[in-house]
């Protein structure tokens, strides 16, 4: 039985969790997950939707296979690499709730949008454990260090609003609205200028991970890769031609 789903939508890689009953992580979820995401790159996807067929988005780790399927530096850097810095826009759509490993899952996406009657939370210390995934890390950059060391260190559920304040969600949704919400987001990103974005994704990471500096050391090269592309050449001729927002892009 497959615990990842993938299937196109036009330009939109939709990836499914769907493992019974809970979407449970363990190693073999994860690279199903990573393998649905290049697959998404490979046939030309221009943004990736990652959902859920399940009750809950994902409850965290399978507590049976945690101790004996560790993850050491090298392997959680292919991780990231995988899912976090595939080069299209990446967005979660959250239901139920997504707890521990399954909140970071969503953090490695670029954008999430939330049901209104979601709850996030890293519940880690309660089982004498911390965030494995780097969530503590991702909450940091998105919400500050104090809420991060709170999330992590409480391990208390928080509902969808609060963190959308926080600005760790983009956007909460009425659960009845998610799908569609979150599948028009990621059409407008796969219809947008992809070698732009990958750009957006790749200075805003490096910001957010080696500060600004890193990210200014970068901006030259990814210049460079824009200007080079055909999309940056439609946008122009459309603006000059028929105004602002009128350019149809190809991704290339």
């Amino acid at each position: 039985m497959t615990s990842v789903e993938y299937s196109k939508d036009g330009a939109v890689g939709v990836v499914t969790l769907c493992k019974p009953p809970h979407n449970l992580i363990d190693n073999a979820l994860l690279e199903a997950l990573a393998n649905a995401y290049e697959q998404a790159l490979g046939e030309g996807c221009r943004a990736i939707l990652l959902r859920s067929s399940m009750r809950h988005f994902c409850a965290g780790a399978d507590l049976d296979r945690l101790a004996s399927e560790q993850w050491n530096r090298a392997q959680l850097q292919q991780l990231w690499a995988r899912l976090e810095d595939v080069p299209l826009p990446t967005v979660a759509a959250v239901h139920g709730a997504a707890l521990g490993g399954g909140f970071e899952l969503a953090l490695m996406c670029d954008m999430i949008l939330a049901a209104d009657t979601a709850t996030f939370g890293m519940a880690e210390a309660s089982l004498g454990l911390l965030p494995l995934l780097g969530g503590v890390q991702r909450v940091t950059q998105r919400a500050g260090v104090a809420r991060a060391k709170e999330m992590a260190m409480f391990g208390r559920r928080h509902d969808a609003r609060s963190l959308e304040r926080w600005g760790v969600i983009n956007l909460v949704t009425a659960e009845a609205e998610l799908a569609t919400a979150s599948m028009s987001w990621a059409r407008q990103l796969a219809s947008g200028a992809t070698v732009a974005f990958r750009g957006v994704k790749r200075l805003a990471n490096l910001a957010a991970r080696e500060g600004i500096a890193a990210a200014d050391a970068a901006q030259e090269e990814v210049n460079t890769a824009m200007w080079a592309s055909a999309d940056q050449t439609r946008g122009l001729a459309a603006f000059a031609a028929t105004g602002p927002g009128s350019a149809i892009f190809k991704g290339n």
